[in-house]
């Protein structure tokens, strides 16, 4: 998307983009399943309560997607092979046994709005799933460690006040999740 595109195309862009990470992420086909992925909605100036729900098929075919709460819904076609496809383009080595982290709603947003990460941890943030509580990360203490970094790394490089406390606070989970992973008997 252009830099001088309208504010709200750019959202509505980036919020596609979202789903297409998400639905490629999860490695789920024809299956619906919902994503952690909030609905961009504001029904009466609110901020929707609802989640977003994928539906995503084989390869070339159209991802399917409708909000939880408001009804919102869609179809993304022609989405294979964009830089928001995610899917695996060779194997990929397995880092251990995944476990369900829950984190805040906060701590997910802070996790998708990285920049600079891996396409297997990028996987595993846009494969998160809606849980009461925020989101539930399925990751292993490896990629708990991983995507750390990544958070660490990003905080010290961020300008803004604001956004790098977020990035702390996520740190702080994402650390504090790996330490009770490994005090857990397997």
């Amino acid at each position: 998307m252009p830099e001088e595109a309208p504010g709200p195309a750019q959202r509505l862009g980036r919020h596609f983009a979202d789903i297409v990470r998400a639905a490629t992420a999860a490695n789920c086909v024809s299956e619906q399943w919902t994503s952690a992925l909030p609905c961009r909605r504001r029904p009466g100036r609110r901020a929707c309560s609802g989640r977003i729900a994928i539906a995503a098929g084989p390869p070339s075919t159209p991802i399917r997607w409708c909000c939880t709460a408001c009804g919102d819904e869609g179809i993304i076609t022609n989405w294979e092979g964009s830089p928001y496809d995610l899917r695996p383009k060779q194997l990929v080595a397995v880092g251990g046994a995944a476990r369900e982290i829950v984190v805040s709603e906060e701590v997910a947003t802070a996790l998708r709005d990285l920049s600079f990460l891996d396409p297997n941890a990028e996987r595993r943030v846009f494969a998160m799933t809606a849980h009461p509580r925020g989101a539930a990360l399925h990751a292993s203490t490896a990629d708990l460690e991983e995507l750390s970094e990544a958070v660490a790394a990003e905080a010290n490089h961020e300008p803004n006040r604001r956004r790098q406390r977020r990035l702390d606070d996520a740190f702080d989970a994402l650390e504090n999740a790996a330490r009770n992973m490994s005090r857990r008997p397997r």
